[in-house]
Parts: structure tokens; sequence; C-alpha cells
């Protein structure tokens, strides 16, 4: 038998191993494409139906929502988010402040990136943005920024939606 196709049993273990270790990593499904659940606390406006389409929103995308009926105002304050920012609906994520209609994806990129910042916010009712996007607005979309909110209180754009 020719030297080149014996093998050692050491070898053949060592061999299979690679091929086995090779072929389970292209089986590993991507980072995003595995299901993390976040947990994230809500304080809503008096009977405000857009922000219960946000949490909607927010449970669709992986979050785990505890909510509040009311209480808004005096949670953004606690967070520490300026009233200038402010919406109908307040959050907590993570010692974040979320406000207003942010959409899940920026909530998640906040969590990944982990910036030094009070938290994010879309000021106003935007219609378009989550939970302001039903049948009551005919498909109608404002064009809106959502803010990184700096300790100082200032703020700079994070991601635009046009």
């Amino acid at each position: 038998m020719n030297n080149r196709l014996r093998c050692s049993p050491l070898r053949r273990r060592l061999i299979g191993s690679l091929l086995y270790g090779a072929a389970a990593a292209l089986f590993v499904p991507p980072r995003r494409a595995v299901a993390q659940t976040v947990s994230i606390e809500v304080w809503t406006g008096p009977s405000c139906s857009c922000c219960h389409d946000w949490i909607k929103h927010l449970q669709a995308n992986e979050f785990v929502v505890e909510s509040h009926e009311g209480g808004n105002r005096e949670a953004r304050a606690h967070l520490g988010m300026p009233v200038r920012y402010g919406s109908c609906h307040t959050a907590e994520v993570s010692g974040y402040a979320v406000e207003g209609h942010v959409p899940a994806r920026e909530i998640h990129r906040l969590l990944e990136e982990r910036p030094d910042a009070i938290g994010i916010s879309v000021p106003a009712m935007p219609r378009g943005a989550p939970g302001m996007d039903g049948p009551a607005y005919a498909g109608v979309r404002d064009p809106y920024d959502v803010l990184l909110i700096a300790r100082d209180g200032s703020a700079h754009v994070y991601q635009s939606y046009r």
C-alpha cells in the first residue's frame, strides 16, 4: 500500500475534527438571526392609542414590554430626558431613556453601541413612525429624525427617516 494513503488514527481524528468544525460553522445563524428578548418599561400618555400601537411594534421586534398607563412626564423627568424632546410616551431600557415613536431598530442599535447618553428621542408624533402608521393615517409619512440626547441635554441626529 502507498505510504501517502496511510493515516494514523490520531491524524484521522484531527482531520475529522477540522472537517466537523468547518461544517458546523456553516450552520451557525448570523448574530441578529438569533432572537434575543430585551425588557423595556413604557409609561404612556393617558388613554393614548398610538402608545399602545408603539408597544405592539416593540413586542413584534424582540422586546418584552412592561407598560404603565400614564406617568410618562414623571418618567421623563426621572430619566433626565429634557422636555423639549418629549412625546406621548417614555420608556426605559438598560438605563437609557427612549422618548416617543422610536423605531425598534434604533433601540437595538443603541443597546449595541452603548453611547454615553441619556437616550434617544423622536420628538412630537410624526406620521409614519412606529405607532403612528396605522390605517387612520392613510399611509401618510412625515420625515423625522431619531435624536441621540447627550448628557448635557444637547442632541444630534442618530438616524433620519425620509
